[in-house]
């Protein structure tokens, strides 16, 4: 199949784009504040690809390199308004001072802004995340009313704000292990299973669906089963709405994204991976609890064998060990600390090791992500994309792509795609790295 290079139809952003934020803590109201703070021209968005990030159009001799805020038709960050769901009640203020991730100077900064904001009862079920106990949530006899509400809720954000379109992106805290079942197969198998309550649909499905029957473009940054199991890509595609996840690439797993290739690329056997963590802020409190860690740990070991392909190498990659672990530790707060130890192996089997070291933040880290992924998804939807959007694969864990392929989890591979994406949007021509016309060109001047 040729892929054509005319400029895609790509409706103009006008208006506000109202972002639905279900979880309002840690790494929402930095978020939030950010926001705030870059658009008052207080801060700098540093970490956001769609702020700060620029793309090679051309041939390198061509010389033209514009940052991709001035190439595709985002959204301003002055449009942005908010709206979000939370079990605890009260306003974003309340939980960013309850957060504790950014410093007291910053949050009196946008202290108005965020007391502008209250927050709405939340779809939450203790069963799902039972390391939590709610102050405020919805209250309904069938999960298809709870729907009901939500959408309510999503329609009155809208007319509040002026806006006509509008992204939501799962933050809420990671849900117990589902497997896939029935019930996730079809949409008239999911919209049954809403009005008899079945247990494997969680609250992140019953928001992701009251999403897509708006028409709201919805991304999961959660590693919970939401929005990619079979129903919702059929909605998703039924509604022409984006969809895309899932659990937000930042700390640990992004290294891993990263040095995975380096061994593989270097035909550098593997032995063994052991990593581990300390995480003290409600997130680290709701993964100490085994169910919802699982759902954490599927997502973070997937990463390696999709990478290092043992079937294809396996002299290299084929019994190598790989553990990941999270400990609870309150005095770190939202100050994530990871280590790894590599066990590798060289020429004629020799044995060397790599440790890392990571003390990163993780909300810090998952804010421009999640910026980007607003941003991103609404261009999606003005360009008519609907159904998966793998080339965000870039901004998470377990991606998602169609089913009869694998995820790409390489974050070089995963940048091309997304910028050759970008490239395909405008009708500019699509870059290879091949850079073999720079020779042949000048071989044919001599000739």
């Amino acid at each position: 199949m040729s892929i054509s290079n005319s400029k895609k139809k790509i409706a103009k952003p006008t208006g506000p784009l109202t972002v639905f934020l279900p979880g309002i803590g840690a790494v929402s109201t930095t978020f939030i504040a950010g926001v705030e703070l870059v658009r008052s021209g207080l801060n700098q968005p540093f970490g956001s690809l769609t702020q700060m990030g620029v793309i090679r159009l051309g041939k390198r001799t061509e010389k033209r390199s514009p940052s991709i805020k001035d190439f595709v038709p985002l959204a301003s960050l002055d449009d942005l308004r908010f709206a979000g769901w939370d079990i605890f009640g009260g306003t974003a203020f309340d939980a960013a001072k309850k957060a504790g991730v950014l410093n007291p100077q910053d949050i009196e900064l946008t202290k108005d802004f965020l007391q502008s904001i209250d927050l709405m009862p939340a779809v939450f079920e203790k069963s799902y995340v039972k390391r939590l106990t709610p102050k405020v949530v919805k209250r309904a006899k069938s999960k298809m009313e709870l729907v009901e509400k939500l959408r309510e809720d999503i329609r009155n954000a809208m007319k509040n704000h002026g806006s006509v379109r509008g992204v939501m992106v799962w933050c809420g805290s990671t849900e117990i292990f589902i497997e896939e079942g029935k019930v996730h197969q079809t949409l008239p198998a999911f919209e049954k299973g809403l009005m008899k309550n079945d247990r494997q649909i969680s609250p992140s499905m019953i928001y992701a669906y009251a999403a897509l029957k708006e028409g709201i473009p919805f991304a999961n940054g959660a590693p919970n089963l939401t929005v990619d199991i079979p129903a919702m890509v059929e909605l998703a595609k039924e509604r022409g709405v984006p969809i895309a996840g899932k659990d937000f690439k930042t700390g640990q797993t992004l290294l891993k994204t990263v040095l995975a290739p380096m061994l593989k690329a270097r035909a550098i056997g593997l032995n063994g991976w052991f990593s581990t963590n300390i995480l003290g802020n409600q997130d680290g409190e709701v993964l100490d609890e085994p169910g919802s860690f699982k759902t954490k740990e599927v997502s973070k070991l997937s990463a390696l064998e999709y990478i290092l392909q043992p079937h294809l190498y396996p002299q290299l990659y084929s019994d190598f060990y790989h553990k990941v672990r999270i400990n609870y530790y309150p005095p770190r707060g939202d100050n994530k600390e990871s280590w790894d130890n590599i066990d590798i192996f060289g020429w004629l089997g020799y044995p060397m090791q790599i440790k890392v070291n990571f003390l990163c933040r993780d909300s810090i880290l998952a804010a421009p992500i999640l910026l980007d992924l607003v941003l991103f998804m609404d261009l999606a939807q003005r360009a008519s994309r609907s159904g998966i959007q793998e080339w965000l694969s870039f901004y998470f864990k377990s991606p998602m792509c169609a089913p009869e392929i694998y995820p790409e989890h390489d974050l070089f591979i995963q940048l091309t795609k997304l910028k050759n994406f970008l490239r395909y949007l405008m009708g500019e021509e699509l870059i290879t790295h091949l850079g073999v016309e720079y020779y042949e060109e000048n071989r044919s001047r001599r000739k």
